[in-house]
């Protein structure tokens, strides 16, 4: 072997090592990327059905394989937190003809009203449907959300369609005074901005970036699944219709990369709307153990909107502050989770 063969050959393989290297290099620079699913082999089952999980079951690529029975609890009319219009009829009305003249928009500016009928064979006040007929109707506008107190430009809004309707309807229309209306709307805002708690925690990476996969694979463990925008995942309610329990938040823009795989998250941010679940569901304690084991799961750490690590001991003096919370929406019949704190606090 000559001298220009032998350089040739050593040339040859340390081009190699220093290829191997730099993709080496590379990979480990990547984001983090979903492990491929794991195909296990199920032995058929002779005993009983086994209990459904409390949550619903995720596949690795985010979709619901399966989910518990839920339960409804639809908004209604509450004096609580409604102004209250009543119509009356010299004779019932049936549910066709009452949802014929409904306002194409059931909102006066920011604030939402509903429409129930006095069911002329059960009595009770209900949504309006086909089929049924109603002695009375009445109308509810919100008085407060999180968009402030109601006016009194939206109470005359409101004023003005429910006159219509009863003209068209042929009802008498008892409306409440504006100005008393305004004051207990402004009284509820004042409450609901002293007891509102929107929770939120961000998950930075220590070193090694996430893909978009790799995080929706790891929040999967948890019951997770895609939300309905994009950069959004939603640990969903057993109730039906219910608001998600836990949102866990990443760049949209990230989310919706031509090469999601090569695309890089470092931070993403697990949030809890507080008065949006019921206290019994333990969304506070879920909101921890999720945000703690996505931590280790993920290599990352808790920290604050001011990137100051989070302690155990910020997070036993916020639940000592959420328990006062909860006491006092109970208090005033507005509980956490309740279908008119849901409208309240939204």
């Amino acid at each position: 072997m000559t001298l220009t063969t032998a350089l040739a050959i050593v040339a040859g393989v340390v081009l190699a090592v220093i290829v191997a290297h730099g993709a080496w290099s590379a990979r480990r620079a990547g984001p983090r990327q979903p492990e491929p699913p794991r195909v296990e082999r199920v032995e058929p089952m002779l005993s009983a059905a086994v209990e459904a999980p409390a949550a619903a079951v995720v596949s690795a690529a985010g979709a619901i394989v399966d989910e518990p029975a839920r339960t409804h609890r639809g908004p209604r009319i509450d004096a609580l937190i409604d102004a209250i219009a009543t119509f009356r009829f010299e004779s019932p009305v049936t549910g066709e003809f009452v949802l014929a003249h409904l306002p194409t928009t059931r909102r006066a500016g920011s604030k939402p009203f509903l429409i129930e009928g006095l069911d002329a064979d059960t009595g009770e006040w209900v949504p309006v449907t086909p089929g049924h007929h109603y002695g009375e109707l009445q109308a509810g506008l919100q008085m407060a959300n999180r968009n402030g107190a109601l006016n009194e430009i939206e109470y005359s809004e409101f004023a003005q369609k429910i006159q219509e309707l009863a003209e068209n309807l042929g009802a008498l229309v008892e409306l409440p005074d504006m100005l008393e209306v305004v004051a207990r709307a402004k009284e509820l805002d004042t409450f609901a901005g002293q007891h509102d708690a929107q929770l939120a925690v961000t998950l930075r990476a220590n070193s090694v970036a996430w893909s978009p996969g790799y995080l929706q694979q790891c929040a999967a463990r948890y019951g997770f699944v895609p939300g309905m925008v994009s950069g959004r995942l939603v640990l969903p309610s057993s109730e039906e219709q219910a608001p998600p329990v836990l949102v866990l938040n990443f760049d949209a823009q990230v989310a919706l990369a031509e090469q999601p795989e090569h695309a890089a998250l470092r931070d993403a941010s697990l949030a809890l709307d507080v008065p949006q679940t019921a206290e019994s569901v333990e969304p506070f304690a879920q909101w921890q153990q999720v945000a703690r084991g996505l931590a280790d799961d993920m290599d990352a750490t808790l920290v604050d909107d001011q990137g100051a690590p989070i302690t155990l001991q910020a997070f036993g003096a916020i639940g000592g502050e959420l328990t006062q919370m909860y006491q006092a929406l109970a208090a005033r019949d507005l509980a956490a989770g309740s279908a008119s704190a849901r409208r309240l606090f939204s």
